[in-house]
């Protein structure tokens, strides 16, 4: 395979819209990816130049992943009086110790500073998650079972 068959292989890829395609024959071996501004070859290995008539197929793109919103809630002049607990990891939220359990805390609960208001998993570590304030449960903006990121806003309360 000689320059200009990589140099039209390239431009095939390039304008076929396919972001990888992997060619191999006896004696050579070619990875041409794309997704930047100039597509990217990478030669891994290459035997005596055989005159070969190389057959690509280009692979499918890989399709974007879905990825749910995370709620944030716009801060009113309503809720800018309320104090946000926030989510200190990553993990799954849970409102509760055990499936047989009742709730942490509910919407009008009283907490007060070191109170337990949910548990994060993370890496199969239960993780409690304490209250920093102390005042009454406004809203609870995420679903039990739900992912959370770090930093994610979990409770508003009312410190009054």
């Amino acid at each position: 395979m000689d320059i200009k068959e990589i140099q039209s292989l390239i431009k095939f890829v390039a304008k076929s819209g396919a972001s990888e395609v992997k060619l191999e024959t006896e004696d050579v071996k070619i990875t041409i990816k794309t997704g930047s501004a100039t597509p990217e070859t990478t030669i891994i290995q290459a035997a005596s130049p055989i005159a070969t008539s190389p057959m690509a197929q280009p692979i499918a793109p890989a399709q974007p992943v879905a990825t749910t919103p995370i709620n944030t809630e716009s801060a009113t002049d309503d809720e800018s009086k309320y104090i946000t607990i926030k989510s200190p990891i990553i993990g799954t939220f849970y409102r509760k110790p055990s499936p047989d359990k009742p709730n942490f805390v509910e919407v009008d609960s009283q907490v007060n500073v070191g109170d337990t208001v949910c548990i994060i998993e993370a890496m199969k570590l239960f993780n409690e998650i304490e209250s920093e304030v102390s005042g009454k449960i406004v809203k609870i903006l995420v679903d039990d079972s739900s992912p959370v990121e770090f930093d994610q806003p979990l409770f508003l309360v009312d410190p009054s």
